[in-house]
Formats: structure tokens, C-alpha cells, sequence
């Protein structure tokens, strides 16, 4: 179903809208909003799952015993050291 509707712009909005739709990028007007809209959907189902996920490993090394934990000298030593050679140190 589709439904009409009235939208406003600002100036800048318009001509790079009217730009897209006269380089062929976007058919019409209502098609490059409906694009930006699908991708906005897209990029928020992302960002949800993406905190699940955070959630999850939180909620998981929440339940990890203080005896696992590894030292934060141990964790990134790996990482200093690569730093080092890159910098020639």
C-alpha cells in the first residue's frame, strides 16, 4: 500500500534530493526518501542486534569467576609490542 504525504525540506535537503533524482541515481523524489528510509530501518536493525550481542558478552563475563580474569598487563602485552616495532621503538 502506499500512502501520499506532504514533507518538508531545507534548501540544502532539496537540491541534493533534486540532484540524486536528476543524475538518475533515484527515479523520483519518493523513491530516494523511501530508500533513505529503508536504509535508516536497516541501520537501526543492525544497531540493535550489534547490542544484543553487547549485552550478551556482558551479561556472560558477568558470570565469570575473578579467579579467570586476566591481567590487563597480560591481555594487551601482545598488542604494546606490535606497537613498538610499528613505531621502530
Amino acid at each position: 500500500m502506499t500512502v501520499k504525504t506532504t514533507l518538508s525540506f531545507t534548501d540544502r535537503h532539496h537540491r541534493f534530493l533534486m540532484e540524486k533524482v536528476r543524475q538518475g541515481v533515484f527515479g523520483t523524489r519518493s523513491a530516494m526518501v523511501a530508500a533513505a528510509l529503508e536504509q535508516m530501518m536497516q541501520d537501526e536493525a543492525e544497531r540493535n542486534v550489534a547490542l544484543s550481542a553487547l549485552a550478551e558478552e556482558i551479561r556472560m563475563r558477568l558470570q565469570t569467576a575473578r579467579s579467570e580474569f586476566v591481567d590487563q598487563d597480560q591481555a594487551f602485552s601482545a598488542a604494546r609490542a606490535t606497537l613498538r616495532v610499528d613505531r621502530g621503538a
